[in-house]
């Protein structure tokens, strides 16, 4: 796969059940979107697939046939079953791109999905292109955002040596940045919901698995120490608490 679909899990098999296409955000709204993502399947109303993802550091509003959700960073594993014909558009902000939407703390978001009515104050209006549709979520958040806040990129930055390089401590992720650590965890905390160090884990643990789903779980012990862990052990306690089940029962499974 030569594009990047860091995060799905079982990406292959996914495929096989759900059509995912990705647009790029409008040029004035690029500060604080990162893409619009649209899902479309068409299944067996008896054959449901569970869809599964492991959540980047980002907030998404997604409009579904019967209203706009707001979801805040998730915590853990998302898992919905997809049945029937069915399509969803949603809009991936930046990290830290959802504050200035928001005006207050993105920690008050985390592990929780809001309708767009209760978090924004109205619903993005439904309809039937998807052309239709990104250009709706558009004009909607036009509305409502502020004039771009360079902060976001200054987060956007730190995130990107994170991904990157996802072994690095939390400690070396500021001094790059020439910040303390306490600063770093204050607006993390305030922009994106979510501390340095848990999304150092996550990035961690989205490139296990795609290394496995890549080339298999027979290297899980030096995957363990190029992300950081300090025993294999360690490594697969996190991975299966993330992904429910092991690197090699996932492995499996892709």
């Amino acid at each position: 796969m030569a594009e990047d679909y860091r995060g799905i899990l079982n990406p292959r098999e996914g495929f096989r059940h759900f059509r995912l296409t990705r647009r790029e955000p409008a040029a004035d709204l690029s500060w604080c979107l990162e893409r619009h993502w649209i899902v479309e399947w068409d299944l067996p109303e008896s054959e449901p697939y569970p869809a599964q993802v492991l959540p980047a550091p980002t907030f998404h509003l997604v409009v579904e046939e019967g209203g706009t959700w707001l979801y805040g960073v998730g915590a853990a594993r998302f898992e919905r079953r997809i049945a029937g014909r069915g399509r969803v558009v949603g809009t991936k902000f930046r990290p830290g791109g959802a504050h200035p939407l928001l005006r207050e703390p993105a920690w008050r978001y985390t592990d929780r999905s809001l309708r767009a009515g209760e978090a924004l104050g109205a619903e993005v209006p439904e309809r039937e292109s998807v052309d239709d549709q990104v250009a709706a979520t558009e004009a909607f958040l036009r509305a409502r955002l502020p004039e771009p806040d360079a902060t976001v990129a200054r987060i956007g930055a730190v995130v990107a040596t994170m991904e990157a390089s996802p072994a690095l401590g939390v400690e070396e992720v500021a001094a790059r940045h020439g910040v303390s650590v306490r600063t770093l965890q204050r607006l993390f905390r305030r922009w994106v919901g979510v501390s340095p160090k848990w999304v150092l884990q996550r990035f961690r643990l989205q490139e296990a698995a795609e290394r496995v789903d890549e080339a298999g779980a027979e290297n899980a012990a030096a995957t363990a120490v190029e992300l950081g862990y300090y025993d294999q052990a360690h490594f697969i306690n996190d991975f299966r608490a993330a992904v429910g089940r092991s690197p090699r029962r996932y492995a499996r499974s892709s």
